[in-house]
């Protein structure tokens, strides 16, 4: 088997793709209220599914986290550490949530966290001074 992308199961979906569109820069061509939005980013498969419609579609209702959640994370590089701050930065002022400010990890990395409107968790990081 191979990896082809991953998706995540979205309650609001016009929220969604505003975040990741406009405050992430993702290339995102489907329309806000669309059932599925897929999206190709560096490579990997980036999916959106609307809750209500995966239900509908397997024929079973599912449990999903709310508010600032740790199921997972989606990990996104910049070029440096100055990259990261501003990148930091630039995203909170765009309406991400702030959740760990810009820090230089003992193994080498700065990184820092945000969160999207549903909470789920984005590492910007970056190994290069």
């Amino acid at each position: 088997m191979k990896l082809d992308g991953f998706g995540i199961f979205v309650k609001d979906m016009a929220a969604m793709v505003r975040f990741y569109r406009d405050v992430l820069n993702f290339e995102i061509r489907e329309d806000e209220n669309a059932s599925n939005v897929y999206l190709v980013k560096d490579g990997t498969l980036f999916l959106l599914y609307r809750r209500t419609d995966f239900e509908k579609m397997t024929n079973r209702a599912f449990g999903y986290a709310n508010e600032i959640n740790g199921h997972y994370e989606i990990a996104l590089s910049v070029d440096n550490y100055d990259a990261v701050d501003l990148t930091f930065n630039e995203v909170v002022s765009k309406g991400a949530v702030p959740i760990l400010e810009p820090t230089t990890q003992p193994w080498g990395q700065r990184t820092c966290y945000i969160a999207d409107p549903e909470g789920n968790l984005i590492e910007i990081g970056s190994f290069n001074k």
